[in-house]
This record gives C-alpha cells, structure tokens and sequence, in this order.
C-alpha cells in the first residue's frame, strides 16, 4: 500500500544533480527529489497532489525483444538492442512487417491481407504459444535496466483495431467494424485477443512487475477518428474495458495511446476505464480539460519557443501551471513534451514544487 507523501517545501538542494536521463532531446539531470519520480506519480494516480509536475522523464520505458511484435514494430527498448537488419518481419500471429527508414517505423505489407472476410478469422489466424517465449532470459538480463527509481512504463503493440488492421489491411478492418455480416465474428476475435493480451500483461506483471502498460490502439487520423463513437462504443469498449479491468486488479495503470484527432472519442475512453491518454497536439486539450479532467488523466504539453531564454522558459512554465496545475487532486495532469530544454525542465519542476506545497 502507497504511503501519503509528506508535504516539505522546495529546497534548492533539490536542484543538485544526482545523475542523469538520457531523453530524445539528450541528457536531463536527475534532481535531489524528496520522493522518488515513481513514488510522486503514482501517488498523483491514486489522488493525492504530486510533490511537482510528473513529467516524461520520469518514465522508465520498457520494450523488450521478448514479445514478437516489438521487434516487427522496430521499437525495442531494453538492455539489449537490436541492428537494423533485425527490424521488421514477422509479428505474434506470424504477420509481415516491413520497416521504413524514413517513417521510422514499420507496416505490415499491403495488398495481400491475410483475411478477406472477418468470418474466417478462426481458420486462418494462428494465436502463439506465449509460454514459449523465454521470460526467464528476459527478465535476468533486465534487471540492472529495470530496478530505477523512475516508474515502469512497458509498451503493447498491437492493439484491438490496428490488430484488425494487421490481418484484413485498413479497408477491409474499417469496413469490418460496420458490416452487419462481419460484426459477431469481429466480436469473437477481439473477446479472443483479450484473452491473449490478458495473458501477455500477466507474465508482464509477474516477471517485470510494471507500474503503468501504455497500449497501443490508433484510433484516428489528422483531421478526425476513424470511426463513430456510437462505433467505437459497440465494437471496442467492451474489449478495451476488459484489458483495462485486468490491469486494475492487478494495480497496473493503463495508459492509452491511440493517435489521431480522437478528441471526440474521448468518452469512450472514459467508459472503457482508461486511466491516462496523452494524445497528440492535434487536439483540444484545453476542451477535454474543462470536459473530462476529472475522469482520465491527460498527457498536455507545454507551449515554449525555440530554443527559449531564461525569462521565457519561466514565463511558458508559469502559464502552463496557471491553466492546468490548479487542482492536481480532482484533475490531475502530467507533462508529456518528449523534448523539453533544460531551462523549460527547471522552471517547470520549480514552480510545480512551490505550487504543489504552498
């Protein structure tokens, strides 16, 4: 059981470099903290106001090789990396997947979809014997890269709809969710990949014991969703609510990511359960804020120039505190800019601290 934090007020010992992270924007000291990062967002999810601002940085990021689909997908992040060479092939379910240099990323091979109809799903997809993978191996070699005081963040390709996608390409999957003929069949796949998933996160949990699963599930495009939210409620709610029920009586906190204009599907996601969704810049957070702050956890960066002076990082800081660090109890947010300048990261854990114990 997580003790409630003692309120000290900010020190300027704190600011004493104790290490560093290595971040996408490069090296962030790590801070003399009262608590640990893990002990202050945690805590922040439970309903107690953080000691500062939770940022990206205080995640531990863990994608390990183990599992198929992160090697396919070309995002492995653990003690041991993978060429180039490795990147892309053949998913869980024995799917290709082909990386693109310049997305940075992989796809499944188009025009060849390994189901044309929903219906013939329980033929031709071939669930994988999980107890085979070598989760033993995996966790000895990741200790050292696990045991930090930052919280464990374990990624989950692939999810419900872009599983779909995987299998029947995007407008047979699309087409999939609507067709009255295919509706049950594309019900019975997504209750069997609970299953699995739910099986997977469980070997999560007992070889890695992560605090938060971040899973993977685009929902939408540039402009709008994919789909209704009448849509997303009938065919991915009741799946997704599954997922997200097992994490919880399991104390794991489920992140959702799912790019895409979805601001409109954000209901949805409340009723499923989801504890915190980031999202992209693309939409209204400020909206979703007033809407729904107080039923899921939102990821909002921070508006800051480039490359910004001292008095403007202070100054950007200030107004992000002013319009979302008010009332981290009943709508508590956290920071999700990936690449933040050093003075943007001082001033914001700063201010958070002295607001925060004020």
């Amino acid at each position: 059981m997580r003790t409630k934090m003692e309120r000290t007020a900010f020190s300027e010992k704190e600011l004493e470099k104790t290490g560093e992270y290595m971040t996408p924007g490069g090296p962030m000291p790590r801070y003399a903290t009262p608590v640990t990062a893990r002990e202050n967002y945690l805590n922040m999810l439970k309903g107690e106001k953080p000691l500062w601002m939770p940022v990206y940085y205080d995640f531990r990021t863990f994608v390990p090789k183990i599992v198929p689909d992160h090697v396919a997908r070309a995002f492995v992040i653990e003690s041991e990396t993978i060429s180039r060479e490795e990147m892309g092939g053949k998913d869980m379910f024995g799917i290709d997947w082909e990386y693109i240099d310049v997305a940075g990323g992989s796809m499944v091979k188009p025009g060849a979809p390994l189901l044309e109809d929903a219906s013939e799903w329980r033929e031709k997809v071939i669930f994988p014997d999980i107890e085979s993978w070598d989760w033993e191996g995996c966790k000895a070699r990741n200790g050292a890269f696990l045991h930090t005081e930052r919280v464990t963040v374990m990624w989950f390709f692939t999810g419900l709809y872009e599983r779909l996608i995987s299998f029947m390409d995007f407008e047979g999957a699309v087409m999939a969710l609507i067709d009255e003929d295919q509706k049950q069949d594309v019900h019975d796949l997504f209750d069997r990949l609970c299953d699995l998933y739910i099986q997977i996160i469980d070997k999560y949990k007992e070889y890695f014991d992560l605090d938060v699963l971040y899973f993977h599930d685009d929902w939408g495009a540039q402009r709008a969703p994919f789909f209704s939210l009448d849509t997303c409620r009938e065919m991915l709610v009741p799946y997704l609510s599954r997922i997200v029920d097992f994490c919880h009586k399991n104390d794991i906190i489920f992140e959702f990511h799912s790019c895409g204009k979805n601001e409109m599907l954000v209901p949805a996601m409340v009723e499923a359960g989801v504890d915190v969704w980031a999202g992209q810049p693309i939409n209204d957070k400020a909206l979703l804020y007033e809407e729904y702050g107080k039923d899921i956890v939102l990821g909002i960066d921070i508006d800051f120039p480039e490359n910004p002076t001292d008095e403007q990082a202070e100054e950007a800081v200030r107004a992000f505190l002013a319009r979302y660090g008010q009332d981290m109890e009943e709508k508590p947010v956290y920071c999700c800019t990936l690449v933040m300048p050093q003075n943007v990261r001082e001033q914001l854990y700063i201010q958070s601290r002295k607001l925060f114990t004020a």
